[in-house]
């Protein structure tokens, strides 16, 4: 048989069993010899402290961040839901606070009356609740919540605080119109407790920023009134009723004719808050 000759220029092949068995032959060599020997143990733990150990190490870093994370909002959750508790207790809190207020403030002011319905035990009275009020800062006209069923009239005496407010000067079946006795134009003829010299105490609305009206048409001779004395209404007065406390000398003047003296009042009442009056219903012609 003649041999066979390669050709120039073919390419060798080399058969896939051959191949196959020629690969085994060199895992199974490399196996018992790395199993024999260490020879591969310190590149292969190089490799692994330069890329498996940081890898490890970030991976449990990240485990660690998720976990923290989380947390948080477990912890996030939880005190959103304590918020919410806490926001509606304060509200409730605050409208129990509201209430009391409320209620302190309004016993506070029927213990007033209730003292000032004493103090004028001779005249008969109704207790009305204030309704409306005119623009601006205090009570110079206002409105309350009682009327004709209820027996007021034109002209009644309004009381509160620690005195004198007003009088009627409007009446419809369930509400009445109260003018103060701070209001521009308003006059109310008084006199001085302590000597009952008579005068003239006029509203003024601008005077009452200060917390004062005025007063004038004193004569006092003798020179007796001081600041400090209360001033009442006066028995001559055609609207009022005698002796209700209408306010106290804050100052006096000597007027320019040399007869007469004015001054400043403050008044007995807070007419800058107001919730609750007592209107006399006796009138001063009937007393009379």
């Amino acid at each position: 048989m003649s041999p066979v000759i390669k050709r120039k220029g073919e390419r060798f092949t080399l058969p896939s069993k051959y191949l196959l068995f020629i690969l085994t032959v060199f895992c199974t060599a490399l196996m018992l010899f790395t199993f024999g020997t260490d020879v591969f143990n310190k590149p292969l733990n190089t490799a692994v402290g330069y890329v498996i150990v940081p890898f490890q190490q970030g991976i449990g870093k990240i485990g660690e961040w998720l976990v923290n994370r989380s947390d948080e909002l477990v912890q996030i959750r939880t005190l959103l839901e304590e918020n919410v508790k806490l926001k509606a207790e304060i509200a409730s809190l605050t409208e129990e606070n509201t209430l009391l207020q409320q209620d302190k403030y309004e016993l506070n002011s029927l213990r007033e009356l209730y003292a000032l319905d004493g103090q004028y035990g001779e005249y008969n009275k109704v207790g009305a609740r204030v309704i409306g009020r005119d623009t601006g800062n205090w009570y110079s006209s206002f409105l309350i919540d009682k009327g004709e069923e209820d027996g007021l009239a034109v002209d009644m005496n309004v009381i509160a605080g620690g005195g004198l407010v007003g009088r009627i000067t409007a009446v419809g079946p369930n509400w009445s119109r109260v003018t103060s006795i701070i209001s521009d134009n308003s006059k109310v003829s008084g006199m001085t407790l302590a000597t009952k010299d008579n005068l003239i105490v006029s509203g003024n609305l601008k005077q009452m920023a200060e917390g004062c009206i005025s007063f004038g048409q004193l004569v006092d001779s003798q020179n007796q009134v001081a600041e400090g004395d209360k001033i009442v209404t006066s028995d001559i007065s055609d609207k009022y009723l005698p002796n209700i406390l209408i306010g106290y000398i804050y100052a006096i003047d000597t007027d320019a004719n040399k007869l007469t003296k004015s001054g400043l009042v403050i008044p007995a009442v807070d007419f800058e808050h107001l919730g609750q009056v007592l209107v006399i219903t006796d009138m001063k012609q009937s007393v009379e």
